[in-house]
């Protein structure tokens, strides 16, 4: 390593020790927007005790008169009294969350169950709370005292005010700036605004780029300017239509090969570690001539939402090259998901169902009558539609008398599912029209599996039962095919299937640990699109990225939005900042997937059917969903600096596997760095860019004071720096 390069690094990594604090405190960001309606918790006279009362069977428009400096007791129920709250039609308590921080620093959540307007003071709502954690993880022995609660709404925070629960009093200490909020300086009405949209526009730039950041693989300027000119709607539906993949950017087409790579005739041949061999296995027997294109696309194509709507669904609907052998089995997979994508969720249950590389996946392609495998039949069920338990239309679990999630199937009903999917194999009938012309030796990876009646079993069976179901006794003797459109039909129709998929959309997109609210009125689209169809995809995906609780130039709840992924935290950097080959000259060739590895996230190599992470996820010792953080360890914290630093301060040589490399351009940022040697602009710039306008105070102090300890005549070095202390900032690494 040279000199300039050896300063370089130790200047990162001195300017990492510094920022270190911030990336670990991921949660910590609390910026406000003014323009926003931000909800705000009552208090008492001139404290910022919460104006509580304990809820009886008094009227609760008479209420407010009797609140008392006084602790409540665990597990009771109690009213507080929150206001600048622009609520939609139907929106109710299931918007709102409350969290509950206590003096040794530990958050909870209590459950809302209830919200009304007060009588006479419409704006003022009474919201019931019950004192208990939602979550499992508060223990009332060490909750005596006050806590400081806080009420969160659409991603925004309110004030924080002191609840004592058992006792009063306690070490725990108001935030800073915390002061009164009585009632009686909200005695009138606040002006109607843009909230109480059901779903909303942008009305600031920061909120085009988080637009960007939710609907594509990173913002660009080029495309913010864009959606500036045409509006979110009108580049959705130019989206919708987009041709899919670019045209200068296809699909990779491989041939199939041999199952046994060394096969002289249909594999590689021999293995002699020639150049040729080499290539022929990174093309045939591994995913990276998949991993290359999906970047390219990522990185260049104009389809940006198809493309990230086929990735998240590659990880609801999930195969593996960690089983799934070759490349081109992996890409039929892909076109499935892509096609799809905008279509009907009905279509892509089929079309999966059939796909060679699913049917190889998880054995459907091997499930005979006499030897029947459960694992398609139990997946569809538990990951691909309604889940584990019965849910609500808004994704909350249903409990028994007990507080006993109830299951929404039983090992009876896999075993009858089982006996459905039986029959189905891979297309290699040359003589059938349906399949195509495969070379002798090869498995068709191609086309969808073949029924063959005598290997299904047809037997009567009984699937899932729900009110008004579809297709729940499937009497004996049916064709394999019939019967296969008959369960999917079963399937499709059940109530989970709406706010399951929705939630895990949602997650995907916009927010890890979306309200109910949020996640209902996603899952009423899906139920119905407006004119009648249920699981219309484009219906849902707009759903999502216009609903209010998306949208907004910046949002204030610590908790609000999802950890970025390894893939989109590369996409979203290298797209940023003009994404090239390692000379500069042309595109990258795509192939960067082993910086995605080293974050746990290696591409189309999902550990498990389970995905690399799991949607219900939940952060150990908080009360917050966050599946990405599932795969957030040491090693892969400092991978992901090291994923900036590779990118920042170098980047992706040119070698056998890497025709043409990959560098980002920083000219722009480097010439603002010469041109004010106070870094002022260069800041100014960065924020914008990377943090849609978000950067908290403290945090540009820290990264002003590296970036001053890099000589002023080094603007290059400068920028490097700001770039890559913003890059592995906590403020960066969520999405928010």
């Amino acid at each position: 390593m040279d000199s300039r390069n050896s300063r370089l690094l130790r200047c990162a990594l001195s300017a990492f020790l510094i920022i270190l604090p911030l990336v670990f405190s991921a949660l910590a960001q609390d910026d406000s927007d003014p323009n926003s309606p931000t909800p705000i918790l009552l208090s008492l006279g001139n404290s910022t005790r919460a104006l509580a009362n304990e809820l009886n069977s008094a009227r609760r428009d008479k209420r407010l008169s009797k609140a008392q400096n006084r602790a409540f007791s665990p597990g009771s129920k109690i009213l507080i009294y929150a206001t600048n709250l622009e609520l939609m039609k139907d929106e109710g308590a299931n918007a709102l969350r409350l969290y509950v921080k206590d003096g040794l620093g530990r958050e909870y959540r209590f459950p809302v169950v209830e919200m009304s307007p007060m009588r006479g003071q419409e704006w003022i709502y009474a919201v019931t709370v019950e004192l208990r954690d939602e979550i499992g993880f508060w223990e009332p022995p060490t909750a005596n005292g006050d806590v400081l609660i806080r009420l969160t709404w659409r991603g925004l925070s309110s004030n924080r005010v002191r609840l004592g629960l058992g006792t009063i009093g306690g070490d725990i200490k108001d935030e800073e700036g915390a002061v009164p909020t009585p009632l009686k300086n909200f005695s009138v009405q606040p002006a109607e605004n843009a909230a109480a949209l059901p779903s909303v526009g942008y009305r600031w730039s920061g909120d085009r780029m988080r637009f960007l950041e939710q609907a594509t693989f990173g913002p660009t300027a080029a495309l913010d300017s864009r959606i500036r000119r045409l509006g979110l709607r009108t580049w959705l539906a130019e989206q919708f239509d987009a041709p899919y993949p670019s045209a200068n950017n296809p699909y990779p087409n491989i041939p199939l090969k041999s199952s046994d790579a060394q096969n002289t005739t249909y594999g590689c041949g021999p293995n002699d570690n020639s150049v040729t061999y080499r290539a022929c296995i990174r093309e045939h027997y591994q995913q990276y001539p998949l991993q290359n294109w999906f970047f390219k696309e990522a990185f260049y194509g104009d389809a940006q939402l198809r493309h990230r709507v086929a990735w998240a669904l590659s990880q609801i609907w999930v195969t593996s090259g960690v089983d799934v052998q070759q490349s081109s089995h992996m890409i039929e997979w892909h076109k499935i998901l892509s096609k799809n994508a905008f279509g009907n969720y009905r279509n892509l249950m089929k079309d999966i169902t059939l796909n060679p590389a699913m049917g190889d996946y998880l054995d459907m392609a091997r499930s005979t009558r006499t030897n029947p495998n459960e694992n398609y039949p139990r997946e569809i069920l538990q990951l691909f539609t309604i889940g584990l338990f019965m849910l609500n239309q808004d994704g909350t679990v249903q409990l028994d008398t007990n507080n006993v999630p109830l299951p929404s199937y039983d090992q009876t009903t896999v075993n009858n599912f089982t006996k459905v999917f039986t029959g189905w194999g891979f297309c290699n009938n040359n003589t059938n029209p349906a399949c195509s012309n495969i070379s002798v030796g090869t498995v068709n990876f191609k086309d969808p599996l073949l029924l063959n009646q005598n290997n299904h079993d047809v037997t009567a069976k009984t699937l899932l039962s729900y009110p008004n179901a579809q297709n729940t006794n499937i009497a004996a003797g049916l064709n394999g095919s019939t019967e296969l459109d008959l369960a999917l039909n079963n399937i499709f129709n059940h109530p989970n299937v709406a706010p399951f998929v929705s939630k895990l959309l949602i997650q995907h997109l916009v927010t890890s640990d979306p309200t109910p609210a949020y996640v209902g009125r996603v899952a009423a689209v899906f139920n119905d699109n407006g004119s009648g169809i249920r699981g219309d995809m484009k219906a849902v995906v707009k759903a999502i990225l216009l609903d209010a609780e998306a949208r907004g130039d910046a949002k204030t709840d610590p908790n609000y939005g999802k950890l970025r992924e390894p893939v989109q935290l590369m996409t979203n950097v290298l797209r940023g900042f003009d994404v090239r080959s390692y000379s500069g000259t042309q595109p990258s060739d795509g192939v960067v997937a082993g910086l995605a590895s080293g974050m746990a996230q290696n591409p189309f190599y999902a550990p498990t059917v389970f995905n690399y992470y799991t949607p219900d996820y939940v952060i150990p010792g908080t009360a917050l969903a966050g599946p990405e953080f599932n795969i957030m360890t040491t090693g892969t914290a400092i991978s992901r600096a090291n994923f900036a630093n590779t990118m920042v301060f170098g980047r992706i040589n040119i070698s056998e596997s890497v025709p043409l490399g990959t560098s980002i351009d920083l000219s722009e940022m480097q010439a603002l760095a010469a041109a004010d040697t106070s870094s002022n602009q260069l800041l100014d710039a960065l924020n914008q860019k990377m943090l849609h306008g978000t950067m908290s105070a403290n945090m540009r102090s820290a990264i002003m004071t590296a970036v001053q300890a890099v000589p002023s005549t080094t603007p290059l070095a400068r920028a490097q720096q700001a770039i890559y202390l913003i890059a592995t900032s906590s403020q960066y690494q969520i999405q928010r």
